[in-house]
């Protein structure tokens, strides 16, 4: 653990976040109001941050986001199954993922040395700039929530919290 609980709480969100079950039917999420949004009307992400670009999909922002944090997360580029894997997605998700991550200028594709039919993935400085801040926004937000803590509670929750995101199921 980190000598700051915000930080560790921020981490065990992001982890919890890359772990959410997928929904068990086609088509995304549901609800009264899901059809509004599928190429009919304003688009619920005009005019919002850069990874969530309402022209590359409905949803595209927040697995998009997921894997940018991967990316930052890992020792080392990655390939696109393990993008796969680390954001919870199939690999042609991923893929798309990726091709939009590159078109974004967010990610770019490298060679495997060990294998030439396949290639890696790593976060250009853009894409590190980006990270960088939407973690320190997270981060940001952690800390005003955590104001009316002791500093027992905030390590307590930070410990409780990050026990609890090791814990949730990977499916």
């Amino acid at each position: 653990m980190t000598a700051d609980p915000a930080d560790e709480i921020a981490a065990a969100l992001a982890k919890l976040r890359g772990r959410r079950p997928r929904p068990p039917f086609a088509g995304g999420f549901g609800g009264p109001h899901a059809h509004e949004h599928r190429g009919h009307g304003p688009h619920p992400f005009h005019g919002g941050p850069p990874w969530a670009d309402p022209g590359q999909g409905r949803f595209a922002g927040v697995a998009r986001l997921r894997m940018l944090d991967a990316l930052v997360s890992a020792s080392g580029p990655l390939s696109v199954s393990e993008i796969a894997d680390a954001v919870g997605v199939d690999q042609p998700r991923a893929s798309r993922l990726v091709q939009q991550g590159v078109q974004m200028r967010l990610v770019e594709r490298e060679p495997d040395p060990d294998d030439a039919r396949r290639t890696r993935v790593r976060l250009t400085a853009e894409g590190e700039r980006l990270v960088s801040s939407l973690r320190g926004r997270r981060r940001d937000a952690v800390r005003s929530a955590l104001e009316s803590f002791t500093d027992a509670e905030r390590a307590d929750f930070a410990r409780l919290l990050a026990k609890f995101a090791d814990a949730w199921p990977q499916d």
